[in-house]
């Protein structure tokens, strides 16, 4: 009776007490492969993202040069010097701002202009859509070789283009004042992966929105504003926090045609940081501007969160 009873309380199943640390092997055997498995990740997640991110915290508050160990302790000097002592900070900072607010909208607005033109029930609309997705994919060096010959003020297509026209073409990137638009010009060649996001955006709102609209006599215009819109809200927001983002991470195509020229035009906060970094070897300050370019990302990201609520339109929460 007492083995019965043992058996008993050994499984819920009735099943000898063995059987319960067969179970008990077998889940550790599964969690076992699922961690080697998983190794991969975790090996990059805490070496090449977790200890970095905590280095670069330390580093910051030092003086540390990559040609030089160790590290001297400066406490907060390095962010003291940033805001008093540091013009070419402000001016990246200020560079960086200009790109996110000339280029994030109008990235959006090409994307969702782009979105409502193929979004239309035409022959070969896929073929269209890939033609036009296409351009995103080429991006870095290549993509910034590729632009430095559009951009080019006497033999570039952009050049003949408005040659064509009578305007003559301004010396884009060699000239401080039209320098950042230029780079504006470029962003708007990615535009294909947010028409992606604002397509998948109108195709989620359903046609019986705006049948209904159409009996009641409203317009193409007012359909629009009074349903696409206010249902594009969520999408609206995605591409808003994601572009702003990206506009200041610009690095690359200044890197390539300009080197933050002329005259720190197009001196990106991406750029400074690495000039910082891997030019004059002041690792300690860099790490220092890259926690700023953080907190700024992160306030500006919060600030859309806490304002989102005024104007974000979630149809779920409505119904």
């Amino acid at each position: 009776m007492s083995q019965r009873n043992g058996a008993i309380q050994g499984s819920p199943w009735g099943a000898p007490a063995g059987g319960s640390r067969w179970h008990l092997n077998q889940r550790r055997r599964e969690a076992l492969w699922g961690i080697i498995f998983a190794a991969p990740w975790l090996i990059g997640l805490i070496g090449l993202t977790a200890l970095p991110t905590l280095a670069s915290i330390v580093f910051s508050f030092t003086d540390y040069e990559l040609v030089k160990w160790p590290p001297r302790f400066l406490g907060a000097y390095n962010y003291v010097r940033l805001f008093t002592n540091d013009p070419r900070f402000m001016k990246a900072l200020a560079n960086t701002l200009f790109m996110v607010a000339l280029g994030v909208p109008s990235q959006m607005i090409a994307g969702l202009l782009l979105a409502l033109l193929l979004n239309q029930k035409v022959r070969g609309l896929g073929l269209y859509r890939t033609f036009y997705f296409l351009p995103s994919q080429i991006t870095g060096v290549s993509l910034a070789f590729m632009w430095g010959w559009i951009l080019n003020p006497q033999f570039g297509i952009l050049s003949y283009v408005l040659a064509l026209f009578g305007i003559k073409s301004p010396l884009w990137l060699a000239d401080p004042n039209w320098v950042k638009p230029a780079f504006v010009i470029m962003g708007l060649w990615g535009v294909g992966t947010s028409m992606i996001i604002w397509l998948a955006g109108l195709q989620s709102i359903p046609d019986i929105y705006y049948e209904a609209a159409q009996i009641d006599g409203a317009g193409r215009l007012r359909r629009f504003w009074n349903i696409t819109m206010p249902l594009l809200t969520p999408t609206t927001f995605f591409t808003l926090i994601t572009g702003i983002i990206g506009s200041f991470q610009v690095f690359t195509q200044a890197y390539v045609l300009t080197k933050g020229g002329p005259n720190d035009a197009s001196l990106f906060y991406a750029l400074y940081v690495f000039e910082k970094a891997f030019k004059v070897f002041q690792m300690g300050y860099a790490c220092a501007l890259a926690w700023v370019l953080f907190i700024v990302i992160m306030a500006l990201t919060l600030l859309n969160l806490k304002l989102s609520k005024s104007w974000v339109y979630y149809e779920a929460e409505k119904e």
